[in-house]
């Protein structure tokens, strides 16, 4: 593959976009105004590849890390790119200004895709000339180890736009799904919310230790899902299939559904004692180290999968 890719911002989404196209043999510019920032990504890079290596999940570092460059000068940097990645900050001012600032130096048919964790893109590209190329690819953290990246494109993004978008991402080893409508927050974090909000109200009412919550996931629901979605699951629980299941559990779960209130679970009290019990079993200084541990975790479950024979 020689797709040539821009990327704007060498943070820690910047820098993970970077390994996943140049891990697919894509060329990478990637390009942020501080220059420093740049230094510090390219040795991240590094030792991020290093670790692939390691788990075995590739099977050279100097490949990927001869096909990215780095850039302070926007105009330079996104020459000739056919597909940008920004991964600015989660603000639609500074978005559109940073759009602005692309649209100003990348060819027209250039795909201008946003990491954004949940801002619709219309909101920060309807002032451009030409917004139909433009589109959200939001990634999971980090996107070189879970593949799932949510293509939505705003209501003027053009079908070409799209396919490209998809296919690009298929192509760089990503698992791609079409947000169909514009949506706050989209698919992932809308369904990560609920379990969150849940989880919130669960622990802050007493039912259950932020550690027993956590097993809940960790050795039940997790289990499964991370091979199947929820939907097959439902699908695969009841004799004749997910109608069958509705019909046995359904009323269940409309019940449990009035017990919640439209408090907000996400208040401070709440989240300082989520905190305490945290810092007890993590404490800050430790936070680093188990990252590491969890990007291991990731690797070993992908290397799991990727010997197994999928569906």
């Amino acid at each position: 593959m020689t797709a040539r890719i821009g990327i704007v911002g060498a943070g820690l989404i910047g820098r993970a976009w970077a390994i996943v196209f140049a891990r697919a043999g894509m060329t990478v510019s990637l390009y942020d105004v501080d220059s420093s920032a740049l230094d510090k990504a390219w040795e991240a890079i590094r030792q991020s590849l290093a670790d692939l290596k390691q788990a075995g999940l590739i099977e050279d570092v100097k490949a990927p890390l001869a096909l990215i460059q780095t850039e302070s000068n926007l105009q330079r940097a996104m020459a000739d790119v056919e597909y940008i990645q920004e991964c600015g900050p989660e603000n639609v001012e500074a978005k559109r200004d940073i759009y602005s600032a692309l649209e100003a130096v990348v060819a027209r048919d250039t795909v201008l895709a946003s990491s954004t964790s949940g801002i619709a893109a219309s909101r920060f590209t309807d002032h451009l000339r030409h917004p139909e190329r433009c589109l959200v690819a939001h990634p999971v953290n980090p996107p070189y180890l879970v593949p799932l990246v949510e293509v939505a494109p705003a209501p003027a993004t053009s079908e070409a736009a799209v396919n490209r978008s998809m296919h690009l991402m298929e192509q760089a080893q990503q698992a791609p799904i079409l947000v169909r409508k514009e949506i706050q927050g989209f698919i992932l974090n809308r369904l990560q919310g609920a379990l969150l909000n849940e989880a919130l109200r669960l622990f802050r009412d007493g039912y259950v230790s932020a550690e027993d919550l956590d097993k809940t996931v960790k050795h039940g629901l997790g289990l499964r899902w991370s091979f199947m979605g929820p939907f097959e699951t439902i699908d695969l629980n009841a004799p004749s299939g997910v109608a069958d299941y509705g019909q046995r559990y359904g009323p269940l779960y409309r019940e449990v559904d009035r017990q919640r209130g439209d408090d907000d679970p996400w208040d401070s009290a709440t989240l300082a004692a989520l905190d305490k019990e945290r810092r007890e079993r993590l404490p800050s200084q430790g936070l680093a180290e188990r990252q590491a541990w969890r990007d291991r975790r990731l690797m070993a479950l992908m290397a799991h999968q990727r010997s197994v024979t999928s569906s």
